[in-house]
């Protein structure tokens, strides 16, 4: 039994080294922006940067109405944080600051949007949020390595 611990042991300082971890860190910034990311795009004039649709103004007027700000500003706030927040998070850049402005969107959309879909769904996304928030980017995150750069 001894032996059967120690070689589980081996495994788990293994799996938990920065190298698995990083990797694991960097498929939850791809998913959590993946989410996002694909949803702003939804917001956005096919074949355009950053221009929004007619159909996200009166999504967010209608559908959306129960976010406390007004629906023009909301409607350019979530796309602009669509937007931004998953590239920062992909690149591992700002990771814990991103993570926890995507964990406050969802939390917006849970409590005046769709107070429904907390399982399966929001919960996943809190769950990925709240892993970068504790967690950091990781290995291969930009974070990391600005974070090894000597300063003067």
């Amino acid at each position: 039994m001894g032996r059967l611990l120690s070689i589980y042991d081996r495994v788990v300082a293994a799996l938990g080294s920065r190298l698995p971890e990083g990797v694991a860190l960097l498929l939850v910034r791809v998913a959590l922006a993946g989410v996002f990311w694909r949803s702003g795009r939804t917001k956005v004039v096919e074949g355009s940067w950053f221009h929004l649709s007619d159909t996200t103004f009166v999504l967010f007027r209608e559908e959306y109405s129960g976010v406390p700000l007004p629906p023009v500003f909301a409607a350019y706030a979530a796309a602009g944080a669509e937007h931004l927040f998953p590239v920062l998070l992909v690149l591992g850049l700002a990771t814990r600051l991103s993570a926890l402005a995507l964990l406050g969107m969802t939390m917006v959309i849970q409590i005046f949007v769709y107070p429904e879909a907390w399982w399966p769904v929001h919960s996943l996304w809190v769950a990925l949020a709240a892993i970068l928030i504790v967690r950091g980017g990781g290995f291969f995150a930009l974070d990391t390595a600005l974070a090894r750069k000597p300063r003067r």
